[in-house]
């Protein structure tokens, strides 16, 4: 299912396996390459400690603000697929372990959503400083549904210790 017109997204990308800044520009660029979709703004790549059970490297995160006119859902299975190409195996990944490329749809115009697989605005990006660092660089001003707030109010707020910049996405 398409929309006439483009509606503005919002995707997170992570990576703490391999060549991460490689991987995240690369699902930038398959990111564009998706139909009715183009990438307006990347943010930074930052480098962010670990979250979640065992020894793990550190991650690369960035975001980016799209236009599609994909459908939610389509959106997500692209992204999908994008992960299954870039090489990552979600059935036997470990839950919040180390990963070789993450993409997240965390807001799709000023839609919330509820459905099997898909919640949206994403359900802890408010907690989560390594998404609301990068999306605060490229979307700081929206509002995220259901919190009567902005991305860069959530970010200020956020506690960001060992959140460095890395470079150019």
């Amino acid at each position: 299912m398409t929309s006439d017109a483009p509606v503005p997204a919002a995707v997170a990308l992570g990576a703490n396996l391999g060549d991460r800044a490689g991987t995240i520009r690369a699902a930038l660029g398959l990111l564009g390459g998706l139909p009715g979709t183009r990438v307006v703004h990347a943010s930074d790549l930052f480098e962010t400690p670990p979250v979640g059970p065992g020894e793990q490297g550190l991650y690369l995160n960035a975001a980016a603000v799209l236009e599609t006119t994909l459908a939610p859902q389509g959106l997500l299975d692209g992204m999908l697929e994008i992960e299954r190409a870039l090489g990552r195996n979600r059935a036997r990944a470990e839950r919040w372990g180390p990963r070789v490329i993450d993409l997240d749809l965390l807001l799709y115009g000023g839609a919330t959503l509820a459905e099997p697989g898909l919640q949206i605005p994403h359900p802890r990006m408010h907690e989560r400083a390594f998404v609301l660092v990068p999306l605060a660089q490229v979307a700081g001003d929206w509002t995220v549904p259901g919190t009567g707030r902005t991305v860069g109010d959530l970010a200020r707020g956020a506690d960001a210790r060992g959140i460095v910049r890395f470079g150019r996405a």
